[in-house]
């Protein structure tokens, strides 16, 4: 039985309360850390040697390469959010699903797919989508709170479809290729959609009156104008997306590079647009520094905590609490979703991504989980961050901007269903893991049985000798081969003079 002592816990405690209180996370994580490394080395539980690390781990965070991603995909969705690119998806969409019951609602989940895929941030896609589309669905007939919560989930799914900032923080967090994070989350995206969607087809089958169609003078007639609408504004977005992505996925560009190219590409759409004025880049801009320096100021405070709380051994007593949950990986998978949905009542996803991960990771590495399909997971689980009280920031997105006819209750009670659709998501992919990994390149097949090595100018003869397969010469799978020892007695114990 190991004993961590309670420094460890009283800085969970300590952090805790700081929150509680509504200090800023930073400034309280880098607080709790240095009190308690204070408290450790007066009581001889930390040595002072650990915080010589601490300069060199600031500007690690600062020269990191990789979170140069995060302002390039920040100020490309803030230029995409003004250009009126969303405008034009949801009108046409609109228009081209409007006929059918529920199709407003298939246009928002849909058009909130694409935006995630460009934008990135839920920010825009909500309150773009509340602005353009909640009016229109009240007007004619649809239910406030499926209508708040449809636009509310449609737009928080931003956080799990690439390029998604959580999943950039995540790769960083857990030591993986953000490449590889993005491809893994390409089945959970398509899933969260398909059960959107199809949640939206039950209701239109049980209670069309929820989901009425739109009248014909407020869709238009079909015909090629309409689709002309439609891709007009699709194609873009489609490029886009394929610049941005599809670099990344076939090798061409880091996810910093590419999330360069994505500035420029949004800067084209919105000259296209006859959008792109310096006011745009202006707010953009100030927009983009102020979240950038939000993530590198939580960055530091938690590199603070975490280095103090490694060098009093918490992450030896973390793992040692949670690797004896019962259930194994599957245990452990429910435990730590279950408590991260909770956190997020309190936490958002940046805090819980630079505090609660590195924790967490050692132990999913010693229980022989895939930190692809662990970062994954965790990402599907925080989009609930957004949707449920008291901190559910897509919710308040969507008060700001909804008419006082929408009751601040509606709002919360139409979200409900949505969370628990995303809970079903975390469901599928624990128990479902190959949602996540069969989007990975796992390289060709290889059949240690048939390996040989070679070793020239080895043998009796001087002519080379073959090692027998790997896993041939004791008949175990993976086994190392018996190699001939002239001269030596394998059955007695060496004698060492």
């Amino acid at each position: 039985m190991f004993d961590f002592g309670i420094i460890p816990p009283a800085m969970f405690l300590g952090m805790a309360l700081f929150m509680l209180y509504g200090f800023p996370v930073a400034f309280s994580l880098a607080a709790v850390g240095m009190f308690f490394a204070l408290v450790g080395i007066a009581t001889g539980h930390f040595s002072e040697v650990f915080l010589q690390a601490l300069p060199l781990r600031i500007f690690g965070i600062i020269s990191n390469d990789l979170l140069l991603a995060i302002p390039f995909f920040t100020l490309m969705g803030a230029i995409l959010e003004r250009c009126g690119l969303a405008e034009d998806l949801l009108e046409g969409t609109g228009k081209l699903f409007g006929r059918i019951p529920g199709g407003l609602a298939y246009a928002v989940i849909f058009v909130g797919a694409i935006l995630g895929a460009i934008t990135g941030t839920v920010a825009a896609s909500v309150i773009t989508m509340g602005m353009i589309s909640l009016p229109i669905m009240l007007r004619y007939g649809y239910n406030a709170r499926l209508a708040t919560g449809v636009i509310a989930a449609s737009g928080t799914i931003t956080q799990l479809i690439p390029p998604s900032l959580v999943l950039v923080i995540l790769a960083d967090q857990l030591g993986r290729s953000v490449g590889d994070m993005y491809l893994g989350a390409i089945g959970p995206s398509i899933i969260q959609v398909l059960i959107f969607t199809l949640y939206i087809v039950i209701i239109s089958i049980v209670k069309p009156q929820m989901v009425p169609a739109l009248p014909k003078e407020a869709r238009g007639d079909f015909g090629w104008g309409l689709l002309w609408t439609v891709l007009a504004g699709m194609v873009p977005s489609i490029l886009l997306i394929f610049l941005v992505l599809g670099t990344i996925f076939i090798g061409l560009a880091t996810p910093t590079e590419a999330g360069a190219m994505g500035v420029v590409g949004a800067m084209l759409l919105a000259a296209m647009n006859r959008r792109l004025t310096l006011k745009l880049l202006r707010e953009a801009m100030r927009s983009t520094m102020r979240i950038t320096s939000m993530v590198v100021m939580i960055l530091i405070g938690s590199t603070c905590f975490s280095l103090v709380f490694q060098g009093m051994d918490g992450s030896l007593w973390i793992e040692h609490m949670l690797s004896g949950i019962p259930g194994g990986p599957v245990g452990f998978l429910i435990f730590v979703n279950i408590a991260i949905f909770i956190l997020a009542f309190f936490l958002d996803f940046f805090e819980i991504a630079f505090i609660i991960i590195p924790m967490l990771a050692p132990v999913a590495t010693a229980l022989g989980i895939d930190l692809i399909w662990f970062g994954v997971l965790i990402c599907v689980n925080m989009q609930t961050s957004f949707m449920h009280p008291p901190f559910g920031f897509a919710l308040f997105y969507l008060r700001s901007i909804a008419s006082k006819e929408v009751k601040t209750s509606d709002i919360y009670m139409g979200a409900l269903p949505w969370v628990g659709m995303q809970i079903l998501l975390v469901a599928i992919v624990i128990f479902w893991p190959e949602s996540v990994t069969m989007w990975l390149d796992k390289g060709p097949p290889i059949d240690l049985s048939t390996i040989k090595i070679e070793i020239p100018g080895f043998g009796s003869q001087g002519g080379g000798m073959t090692l027998p397969p790997i896993g041939g010469d004791s008949g175990l799978p993976g086994s190392a081969p018996s190699l001939p020892q002239p001269g030596i007695d394998l059955s007695q114990p060496p004698a060492f003079k």
